[in-house]
């Protein structure tokens, strides 16, 4: 990768901005991992969201490869065209689309928003030569991957645990899994933060290596910790108009249910981290929560609510990714940011 002269103020700008994503990112997707445990009514929504936060920040000790982070800043466009108007435009992009989404109550995919971003930036820059089409493929493969496998591990832990609690009381298994679900909601949690806090240590990455200020080997500490906070601190304050929609819209849940769910979509994510896909969080628990639901019953699927929330992923990619190409305009010929 080539360096860019870019002024300490303007790099300074840029993470911060990447933080504020950061921030949004675990604001909007909050309601993914605590929907279901605040619906079942196993956890207040305040508690939830201190222990997802909570658990987003330990996965810094659990995820020492960083492979997420390296499939964002070096896997899905050109180094050579990454330069501060790029990361810029691929930021607002991003930020846009979480902000439109999570007041439409839309749980749609930050990350998705976050790759769409760097494609609109980048080919405003140099054309669609900037993309690297294997780890965009990758990526592609997994939208479809990362519900559909949320789908199976979710619906085949329902039918194995009701066939586990056939001679069980309805109350005994109620009781029962309102425990276990605090375990399968920190385990999507650990999942959560693993995953999504990667992919902003990649863009920052990807612009201090651009400006000469970083190693191509690995990212430094303070960006890891900065963007494992910011996460858990967005986590924190909980995007709540999605959680409805995740909680109680899809399918109706019970501790049971929400059990299934939350651990098929931990197991699913922790699977794409461990491989450095850069997976949605939305997607997954999305994909897992219908195949609770539909594995009781298929009308027990609301299918109106899950094929707006379908379309709302199909658009994720390149509504950001038009926003982000303006926003590289609007950078280069406006803002007057030094190059």
């Amino acid at each position: 990768m080539h360096t860019v002269q870019i002024s300490l103020y303007i790099l300074a700008m840029l993470v911060l901005l990447a933080l504020v994503f950061d921030f949004m990112n675990g604001f909007h997707d909050a309601a993914n991992a605590i929907a279901t445990v605040v619906s079942t009514g196993v956890l207040k929504p305040r508690t939830a969201v201190a222990m997802a936060a909570v658990f987003n920040f330990t996965a810094i000790l659990v995820f020492h490869q960083l492979h997420v982070a390296t499939s964002v800043g070096k896997g899905t466009i050109d180094p050579n065209v990454v330069d501060h108007y790029v990361v810029f435009g691929a930021l607002v992009g991003a930020i846009f689309w979480n902000l439109v989404t999570w007041y439409y109550g839309i749980p749609s995919s930050s990350s998705h928003a976050l790759i769409g971003g760097l494609v609109g930036a980048a080919v405003a820059k140099a054309g669609t030569g900037a993309l690297i089409s294997s780890g965009l493929i990758k990526i592609i493969i997994f939208i479809v991957l990362s519900p559909l496998l949320g789908f199976i591990f979710g619906s085949i832990m329902m039918l194995l645990v009701s066939w586990i609690c056939v001679r069980s009381t309805p109350r005994k298994v109620d009781v029962w899994f309102r425990r276990l679900q605090l375990v399968s909601a920190s385990m999507y949690s650990l999942g959560h933060g693993g995953n999504d806090a990667q992919k902003t240590i990649g863009i920052i990455w990807m612009l201090l290596i651009a400006a000469g200020f970083s190693g191509v080997e690995e990212p430094p500490l303070w960006v890891i910790l900065s963007c494992y906070m910011a996460i858990s601190c967005g986590t924190l304050f909980g995007g709540w108009r999605i959680v409805k929609t995740m909680g109680q819209k899809i399918t109706k849940l019970k501790p049971i249910g929400g059990f299934c769910a939350e651990t098929g979509g931990a197991a699913t994510l922790f699977i794409a981290t461990a491989l450095g896909v850069p997976v949605s969080t939305t997607h997954t628990i999305t994909g897992a929560i219908v195949g609770v639901g539909a594995s009781k019953k298929l009308s027990a699927v609301r299918w109106g609510v899950a094929g707006s929330i379908v379309w709302a992923w199909i658009l994720t990619i390149p509504a950001s990714a038009f926003v982000a190409a303006i926003a590289w305009w609007i950078g280069t010929q406006l803002f007057k940011l030094p190059g």
